[in-house]
């Protein structure tokens, strides 16, 4: 699959779904530079031209936003976005609705809390 920031949202369907699926099928978005994307929920596709507030305010300031969007369809709803960044180019961004109410955040702050060095030792 070859990927760059004009790639539109039905060329990018693979890694979009790979993505959703590791997730647990969290609600995914993800769209190019160039280009408007896609949404996914629940393992379907529900748009293939999909861009929403938090994806172009990543793919401007090519840093990792975690905010709740005040418009949209996840008005209301914690959003994670990251960008993807090849040859210092943001070519695209890609998003996770956390309808977990929270849970999935924190999961995510309690694998940050530091451990024994020796227990480390131990899993590698």
């Amino acid at each position: 699959m070859e990927l760059n920031a004009s790639s539109t949202g039905k060329e990018i369907e693979p890694l979009a779904i790979t993505i959703h699926q590791l997730l647990n099928k969290l609600p995914l978005t993800m769209r190019t530079k160039n280009s408007k994307g896609i949404r996914i929920e629940e393992g379907k596709i529900l748009d293939f031209n999909y861009t929403g507030p938090v994806l172009e305010k990543v793919l401007q300031e090519g840093k990792k936003a975690g905010e709740i969007p005040e418009t949209g369809p996840y008005k209301g709803i914690p959003v994670l976005v990251v960008p993807l960044i090849e040859k210092n180019e943001i070519i695209a961004a890609i998003g996770v609705v956390d309808t977990t109410q929270g849970i999935y955040s924190d999961i995510m702050e309690i694998t940050k809390r530091p451990q024994n060095n020796k227990d480390q030792e131990e899993l590698f």
